[in-house]
Formats: C-alpha cells, sequence, structure tokens
C-alpha cells in the first residue's frame, strides 16, 4: 500500500494551493521570499551545528587573553602613570573598544575565505541558486547566519569581560547590538570584496593594509586625537572608529552634554556602510553567480 491509497481524492491534506502541502502530490505554493530565506538561514546553522565547538572554544579564549593583556597587564600601567584615561580606569575604556573590534575580525574570518569558497571552491552558491533560490536570498541567509556568529562571539566577549570588571554601567549591554552593528557595516563590503576575487591573495592585501591598521588606529587602544593630525580624519571615515565611539559612550552609562546626537551620527554612519555594502554585494554577486 502506497502513501497515494491513504489519499482520497479532492480530499485536503495539508497546507498550500487546494489544502495541498509541498510534500505531497498535488499543486503547490511557490516559496515566499522568507521562506526562502529561512531556508538558507537552516543550512548554515546545520553547517555550525557540525563546528560550533571549536569556535566557541576560540571564542572564549580570546577575550581572556585580551582582558589579561591589554585590560589588566597594560592597564595597570596606564593607571600607575597616568591615572587613566580621561578620568577612566583603562580596563573601562579598552574593553568596549575590544568589543567593537572582535566584531570586525569575526565578520572578516566568516566573509572571506569561507564565502570564496561557496563561491568557487566548493561552488555552494552554484548549487543553492539550482533551486528556486535567488542571489538576494542566499545574501540574507547567509548574513543572517554571520549575525548569529556575531552575537555569540559579542555576547562571550561580553560575558568574560564583565566578570573581569570590564564595565562600569549595566548600559553596557547595549554594547552587543552596537558590536553586532558594526560587525555587518565590515561584513557586506567584504562580501562585495570577496565576490571579485579569484584566489586568496586579495585577503592578505586586505588583512595587511586595512584589518590590521583599524584595529590599531581606530581609537581602540588610545585616542583618536592622540594620533597625528593627518591621520585622524582617516580614523574618522572608518566603521570601526563609530564603532568603537558607540560603544565606548554606552558603556559609560552617560551621554554627557549633546552627546546622543554624535552617539545616534555614529549609528547611522554604521548602518549607512551596511546598507552601501549590502547594495555592492548583491550587483557582485549577480554578476558572478549569472557569469
Amino acid at each position: 500500500m502506497t502513501l497515494a491509497d491513504h489519499v482520497t481524492p479532492g480530499q485536503p491534506d495539508g497546507p498550500g494551493v487546494d489544502g495541498h502541502s509541498r510534500a505531497t502530490r498535488g499543486p503547490r505554493e511557490p516559496m515566499s521570499a522568507t521562506e526562502r530565506v529561512l531556508a538558507v538561514l537552516g543550512y548554515h546553522a546545520v553547517v555550525y551545528s557540525r563546528t560550533w565547538r571549536g569556535s566557541i572554544i576560540s571564542r572564549l579564549l580570546s577575550p581572556v587573553l585580551f582582558m589579561l593583556s591589554m585590560g589588566i597587564g597594560l592597564g595597570a600601567l596606564v593607571d600607575d602613570r597616568a591615572g587613566g584615561i580621561d578620568g577612566r580606569p583603562y580596563l573601562h575604556f579598552v574593553v568596549p573598544g575590544i568589543v567593537a573590534t572582535q566584531t570586525m575580525w569575526v565578520a572578516w574570518s566568516e566573509s572571506s575565505y569561507q564565502v570564496l569558497g561557496y563561491l568557487k571552491w566548493n561552488m555552494g552558491y552554484h548549487a543553492q541558486l539550482a533551486t528556486p533560490l535567488r542571489v538576494r536570498d542566499v545574501l540574507a541567509g547567509h548574513f543572517l547566519a554571520i549575525t548569529g556568529h556575531l552575537v555569540v562571539a559579542t555576547s562571550l566577549f561580553m560575558v568574560v569581560a564583565a566578570l573581569f570588571g570590564g564595565f562600569d554601567s549595566w548600559w553596557a549591554v547595549l554594547c552587543l547590538p552596537i558590536g553586532v552593528l558594526t560587525g555587518l557595516a565590515f561584513t557586506t563590503p567584504i562580501f562585495a570584496f570577496t565576490a571579485t576575487q579569484e584566489g586568496d591573495n586579495g585577503f592578505n592585501i586586505l588583512y595587511r593594509w586595512i584589518i590590521t591598521p583599524l584595529m590599531l588606529f581606530s581609537g581602540t587602544f588610545f585616542p583618536v586625537d592622540q594620533l597625528p593630525g593627518w591621520m585622524q580624519p582617516v580614523a574618522w571615515v572608518t566603521p570601526l572608529w563609530h564603532g568603537v565611539e558607540a560603544c565606548r559612550t554606552v558603556s559609560g552609562g552617560s551621554f554627557g552634554p549633546g552627546g546622543f546626537l554624535p552617539f545616534l551620527g555614529h549609528l547611522l554612519v554604521l548602518v549607512a556602510y551596511g546598507v552601501a555594502g549590502w547594495l555592492l554585494a548583491e550587483r557582485a554577486f549577480t554578476r558572478r553567480l549569472s557569469s
């Protein structure tokens, strides 16, 4: 006896057109945009379910090392010699900056080699596009998956930092959404860059000449106003500086006189980077995957 023997002709047997589901015979509704994006997200969730242990360990170890070396080791020296920075202990100054900076590293790791692998080495994107999925669905689902990585990594970092006394206000919880927004401001442009690459040589240039200098000169470890005058405007236009400043503002628990408008400006810049990167990524992926 087959499944068809249990189905009475004309009798609804699930959701869909005329009561039919996609798992049975009969007319089927096309997948909605939301369903297509969630299908991509589900794929990445399955992949992560097999590899999460290694990433969790590294993302727990990284904040511990940062806290011990930069926050406590260097922080004690700065506090003894200079009394902290702007009246704050160095640990409270540097931790919000590291929260934003580590999201840049997560975005870099998730948007470079892995994306190129899907584009060229294992042709994962091509396989997805052989289904009803579209380029926009593939990108949106992958971006949502990376958003999940950013949430997990930032949450772990903030928990470890809090255990070390790295925050001085409960407002610091807002560093989580700001950090995720900072990571996405890097994710989408790096996706667009990766879509133009045929090999990994371009990643070495990106890592050495953009990612690493941004970590050092975007206000993470010392105020930007200590840079030479000609370098300060360069820092101001980078997404990391805006993420660092936004995290540092909320972690202090007070916006200060006239501080809300600059804070809002930081968020708008991060959103602008993310949206511009999305548009560039969609265009680059469409061109790459349609050729």
